[in-house]
């Protein structure tokens, strides 16, 4: 039996492709075929992955919702509701964890639908395990690109958090209001977290140019940042290191 879906699931790897060693995956397969599921299921295990199998589109929906994973291997001829119904209710609702189609449906049309129903890839049966998994670390590895581009256009501390593109500033929900040279130092102190910034990096940074270190233009900008930043708030995030320098931290 296990022979016969090892011809149908190929498991022989693939000459050229390169399967990376990554942080192990969690898989979640929607397959109804009970030997194929065996088949992935002890591959995907094997890869040192986790994963968890539905039967049916009706159980995977629910875990897809309900879970967090990685990747989501769907089968499209599903019972109670197919993989179509499945992808369109999960983007539906939002979630935007990657989805490999795995089907026996190999038309051009039909790859195009599975595609343009929001699955980010689509493999025929009869595949290679090998293929099939380098696909997923593909998707997984994607995912984790796009995810860390996000987080690089913000930053956050805390409550505290920054936008670099709208520049917009907000604390627990507060909206703050910052001029050009506070939002450049905020910006600063939140790049540089509880490390202690010293007035001649302050004074290179937000204005550019040198200015003498006994001026207080520094001391007059944190104050100014500081009752935007801290007012109202029990937690100060800034603080003022004597003779030493300026530092964010709780």
């Amino acid at each position: 039996m296990f022979s016969r879906i090892k011809r149908l699931c190929d498991s022989v790897f693939l000459p050229g492709v390169a399967i990376d060693v990554l942080i192990p995956m969690k898989i979640l397969l929607i397959e109804d075929d009970a030997r194929i599921s065996h088949f992935l299921i002890t591959g995907f295990q094997q890869e040192g992955c986790s994963i968890t199998h539905a039967a049916n589109g009706v159980d995977g929906l629910h875990e897809a919702i309900t879970g967090s994973y990685d990747v989501i291997v769907l089968d499209i001829m599903l019972p109670e509701l197919d993989g179509f119904g499945v992808l369109s209710q999960l983007r539906g609702q939002g979630h935007l964890t990657p989805v490999l189609i795995l089907s026996a449906k190999h038309s051009v049309s039909e790859r195009v639908q599975g595609l343009q129903s929001g699955a980010d890839d689509y493999l025929v049966k009869p595949f290679a395990f090998s293929e099939l998994f380098a696909r997923c670390q593909s998707l997984c590895r994607r995912q984790s690109q796009n995810q860390n581009a996000v987080q690089s256009l913000s930053l956050s501390y805390q409550d505290l958090s920054l936008d670099l593109l709208s520049h917009d500033v907000e604390r627990s929900g507060d909206v703050i209001h910052l001029n050009q040279r506070e939002f450049i130092l905020l910006k600063l102190m939140m790049e540089n977290p509880e490390v202690v910034i010293s007035k001649a990096t302050i004074l290179e940074q937000v204005w550019g140019h040198q200015f003498d270190p006994q001026t207080n233009v520094v001391d007059v900008l944190v104050c100014r940042l500081r009752g935007k930043v801290d007012k109202g708030f029990e937690l100060p995030l800034i603080h003022t290191l004597r003779g030493v320098g300026y530092v964010l931290r709780k």
